[in-house]
């Protein structure tokens, strides 16, 4: 996470996301760098409009939290059912015993 940090950093400051730009970032954080990994990066965001990632990835997390809400909402019929078959338990097992004893 620490090299996208790092370009992100760039890119807010107004400077090129850059192999030298990165290390320096992460040099300065007291991160050891690995090379192949700042190269990796920096080929992947080549061509990438970094601003609009970012404001696709800022929609993202809304509709992310809008489906647990959904699945919560979801939870406590499981647990109604779970009760009425404990229940079903129960009054069967009475009955067994009725019948030990009737």
């Amino acid at each position: 996470m620490e090299y996208i940090y790092a370009a992100l950093l760039l890119h807010k400051a107004g400077r090129k996301v850059d192999e030298n730009g990165v290390k320096a970032v992460l040099a300065a954080a007291g991160t050891a760098v690995d090379e192949s990994r700042v190269k990796a990066l920096v080929a992947a965001l080549d061509g990438v409009n970094i601003e609009e990632a970012i404001s696709k990835a800022a929609i993202a997390p809304v509709a992310v939290a809008a489906a647990p809400a959904a699945h919560a909402a979801a939870a406590p019929a499981k647990e109604e059912h779970k009760e009425e078959h404990k229940k079903e338990d129960e009054e069967s097992g009475m009955a067994g015993l009725g019948a030990l004893f009737g």
